[in-house]
């Protein structure tokens, strides 16, 4: 009678855990998604560099102002480009006083010019007054040949210095436009001390304060839009494959506990982060928070794939990621989409088929 008993309270206890172990399949919406971190970055965000290298007189906005594009943000001092400003301007005076013919270096060879014309003039007459005679047969070989000699000398150096004064006119030229060009330069370094905006956005961060030594290699501020915010994700490579632009993003940030937000893929980066083996993907939010700042974090779904009504059982049901133990034993199954819990079954078994957890 004890045997009885004890074999009818095992059989209960054993029927109860069987039951407990037991489950039928379940039809049920399916969604198939790709986890990501998220982090909230503004859109069009950039750091600002300064151009030159100097000391920061002033910062001309503070953290958390909107701004304009090309507006003034910081202030730059150095002496150097406005002394080179200066110096650019007394030589681009120089050239043009040079050029213009007020110096001496044209001068000079206009007076030249202007004696050779006489020399020329007077050896002109000579030489041709002793051909006339010559060729009468009065004066002498040398003679003639003496005023020949001296009219060619004289009208081959009127034609040099000629040629000296459009030479040296068409140098001192080119010196006031090699002139010019260097006091432009000269000018735009100077405006290189003002760092402004690229776009019309908010200051989100000032790196250096008045005083600080002001380099090329370091950022001075950060700007970014003031209304639009993206939603930078990391997706790992193996799930990098199933993402495209426009698929749905199901956002849960931090900062709002509980609070589930929507938006859609915008960009795919194709270079794969070797760090982390992660590809970084955009999106965008269909109806943003009222108030975001840069850097709040949160995790993301991006959905891939969905089904209205499907075949499902718990994935801890799951054995070698193709059976299932039934009271025929270990069937085989063939698997379609899956999320964190659920698993979509195509063929193998139906929703009046017991199955049973692996132990």
């Amino acid at each position: 009678m004890k045997l009885f008993r004890y074999l009818m309270l095992f059989f209960i206890i054993y029927s109860c855990f069987n039951n407990e172990n037991k489950i039928l399949p379940t039809e049920r919406p399916l969604t198939e998604s790709v986890y990501s971190s998220v982090t909230i970055q503004p859109d069009s965000l950039y750091q600002a560099y300064a151009i030159v290298a100097g000391i920061l007189d002033n910062n001309l906005v503070e953290e958390g102002d909107v701004v304009s594009k090309n507006q003034t943000l910081i202030q730059i001092i150095n002496s150097t480009p406005k002394l080179n400003a200066q110096n650019a301007k007394f030589s681009l005076n120089l050239a043009k006083e040079n050029y213009n013919g007020n110096a001496a270096v044209l001068n000079s060879i206009l007076e030249e010019i202007t004696a050779a014309k006489l020399k020329y003039q007077n050896d002109s007459i000579n030489y041709f007054r002793q051909k006339n005679l010559w060729e009468q047969k009065i004066g002498s070989k040398v003679e003639f040949d003496t005023r020949k000699l001296n009219y060619e000398l004289a009208s081959n150096n009127l034609k040099l210095l000629q040629s000296k004064y459009h030479r040296t006119k068409n140098e001192l030229y080119t010196a006031v436009q090699q002139a010019q060009n260097n006091y432009q330069t000269a000018l735009i370094n100077t405006k290189d001390f003002m760092v402004k905006s690229k776009i019309n956005g908010k200051v989100y961060a000032l790196y250096k304060e008045s005083g600080e030594i002001v380099t090329t290699m370091e950022p001075l501020a950060s700007i970014g839009s003031a209304t639009h915010f993206v939603i930078d994700m990391l997706v790992d490579e193996v799930d990098i494959v199933s993402i495209s632009k426009n698929q749905d993003v199901i956002i849960n940030l931090d900062a709002y506990n509980g609070k589930v937000f929507k938006g859609k893929v915008s960009k795919i980066y194709p270079k794969k982060d070797e760090r982390n083996q992660t590809f970084k993907v955009e999106a965008v939010f269909e109806n943003p928070p009222n108030i975001l700042y840069p850097g709040l974090s949160g995790e993301a779904n991006i959905i891939i794939k969905k089904k209205d009504t499907v075949l499902t059982i718990p994935k801890a049901y799951l054995i070698e990621d193709d059976k299932v133990k039934t009271d025929d034993g270990l069937t085989p199954i063939t698997t379609g989409l899956q999320n964190m819990e659920y698993i979509e079954v195509l063929s193998g078994i139906t929703k009046d088929t017991f199955i049973y957890k692996p132990e």
